[in-house]
């Protein structure tokens, strides 16, 4: 990584290559609740804190998600943030309800917010890396 003369460019943060987030249903949905929870919680003092469940929502939609680069995978959650490089990622794997995970090498699994199977091959493209059975389709197509 370049670092100028004062060593300021030391921390820049990397720009992933593709990010993957929840649909942008879910701000719509929880900017609609936030505006039809306003007059309850105007109406008594005891409500105002219903006001924080589709702000929470809100947040989450808008930070969670997926940032992949040729380095690794970073997963966002509503708090914190998880960074696994890909010499940890052992598989990438679809469960039932075509959510996909990443099997880790000391078989730990962590889910990839927003990334579900159609978006699999885009996620594996961003990283650089190849599909397994890429390499297998072309001998047999020759």
């Amino acid at each position: 990584m370049p670092e100028s003369l004062d060593g300021r460019m030391r921390n820049v943060s990397r720009k992933p290559v593709l990010r993957v987030r929840k649909s942008g249903a879910l701000i719509v949905a929880a900017l609609i609740a936030f505006v039809g929870t306003v007059p309850f919680a105007g109406a008594r003092w005891q409500l105002a804190p219903i006001l924080l469940l589709p702000l929470a929502v809100l947040v989450w939609a808008w930070r969670a998600g997926t940032d992949v680069d040729a380095e690794g995978l970073r997963v966002r959650a509503l708090f914190g943030t998880t960074d696994v490089p890909w010499s940890r990622v052992a598989e990438l794997a679809p469960d039932a309800r075509n959510q996909v995970s990443a099997l880790l090498t000391d078989g730990k699994v962590i889910q990839l917010t927003g990334v579900t199977k159609a978006r699999l091959p885009a996620v594996i493209a961003a990283s650089g890396q190849e599909l397994a059975g890429d390499d297998q389709e072309e001998e047999t197509a020759q």
